[in-house]
């Protein structure tokens, strides 16, 4: 039987803090107003809430530190829900877990597009006519698998488009030689080799897809720059924003390493939402990680120098993985240069951004990969860095 809690505030009273770790339950505003703030402003905008909105569900749900101040405008009462009890809330309030799924899904949509606009200046293109640069980028980067399938992807999108010509040639190549798979979708379990396609930003689709083996990269390319928003892992999901919202693909999805994914499609996702629960709930969890993690990449576009970023980027993925502070030395699955692309430095700077940081004796590169050599110096570095982009140093 599920029994929720209430929760009173007077008028200015601090209700979240950011920073604490105070996450085993998030709120529903029953009555009142409350305002949100942050100590690091990546540009968006503080929303006020009322009746009806939440706060406090990305730490909850992410089991993260909260991620920012929230104030009570004037006095309010909170319905407290325990992450415990999000499950029996699925069951028999569908209406409240789904606006939370849709909100998120909303936001990561907006905080995709702010996070392309402050670490490259720009936006990408949401038409179709995307997809042929997305081909032309991998192209030019010699991953062949990737360019096909979004050369193909463009010619079925825009069948009339400036560049179909080309594409179509370019498609017929690369097709001899480099197999894309599942060009129109197919079947519920696939398997994709490492370094390929499984959609394209831009594109048309609306399933959903979770990981039941290897990590999968989500990226967008802006002006030439590939920008890497996030790296998941088995039993993530991905793909749903466009299921949500039915609207084209925000970003792509390319496997990180060989792996395979299940998918779910619109009518799979209905049935899902009032008989499994758990997954419903792990969909919540997965969205929110990823809203956790974007909100960091945004802040960390605010550290000016580029090292400082890395060493921020760095420790972000250190407490993506949830490794302790006094584990002492840790390696990771990516190189120096995938950090660089998820701080968004441009390709023709990384090179010097990089050697700086590598020439730390806290981290080195050992297999082609990053291998953190003393976490307390890297964690302790990156939070001093942050602070100075707080202060506005």
């Amino acid at each position: 039987m599920l029994q929720l809690g209430f929760v009173n505030f007077a008028a200015n009273s601090y209700i979240l803090v950011e920073g604490r770790s105070d996450n085993d339950r998030f709120y529903i505003i029953q009555k009142g107003q409350v305002r949100c703030s942050k100590s690091i402003n990546a540009g968006l905008s503080s929303p006020n809430l009322g009746p009806g909105d939440f706060i406090g569900v990305i730490p909850c749900m992410s089991a993260h530190n909260q991620i920012e101040n929230v104030f009570s405008s004037t006095p309010v009462t909170l319905i407290a829900v325990r992450k415990d009890q999000y499950p029996d809330l699925i069951q028999q309030n569908t209406p409240v877990a789904m606006k939370i799924i849709r909100t998120f899904a909303n936001r990561m949509r907006i905080m995709n597009e702010q996070l392309s606009q402050l670490t490259m200046k720009s936006v990408a293109s949401e038409t179709p006519d995307q997809l042929y640069d997305v081909a032309q980028y991998y192209e030019q980067n010699g991953q062949l698998n990737i360019a096909s399938f979004a050369y193909y992807q463009y010619v079925a999108a825009c069948p009339q488009g400036e560049h179909v010509d080309k594409a179509t040639r370019q498609f017929k190549l690369l097709a001899q030689k480099y197999k894309a798979p599942y060009l129109n979708g197919g079947e519920t379990v696939r398997h994709y080799p490492k370094n390929t396609m499984i959609f394209s930003e831009c594109q048309s689709g609306s399933d959903m897809f979770i990981i039941q083996e290897g990590q999968v990269k989500i990226t967008k390319i802006v002006n030439g720059n590939e920008v890497i928003l996030a790296v998941l892992k088995k039993g993530d999901m991905f793909g749903e924003m466009a299921l949500l919202e039915n609207k084209p693909r925000s970003a792509s999805a390319i496997a990180f390493e060989d792996c395979r994914v299940s998918v779910v499609n619109r009518a799979n996702f209905e049935q899902m939402v009032t008989t499994q629960p758990q997954m419903i709930a792990r969909l919540t969890t997965t969205l929110a990680d990823r809203l956790w993690a974007l909100t960091r990449q945004l802040e960390n576009t605010q550290i000016r120098e580029p090292m400082h970023r890395l060493y921020d980027m760095l420790e972000l993925q250190l407490e993506k993985a949830r490794v302790h502070t006094h584990s002492g030395n840790y390696q990771l699955n990516i190189t120096p240069y995938d950090l660089a692309r998820m701080c968004g430095i441009p390709q023709e700077l990384q090179a010097a951004a990089l050697k700086p940081f590598l020439a730390s004796k806290r981290v080195r590169v050992v297999g082609g990969n990053l291998f953190v050599a003393d976490i307390d110096e890297v964690v302790k570095s990156a939070e001093f860095y942050r602070r100075q982009a707080a202060q506005g140093k």
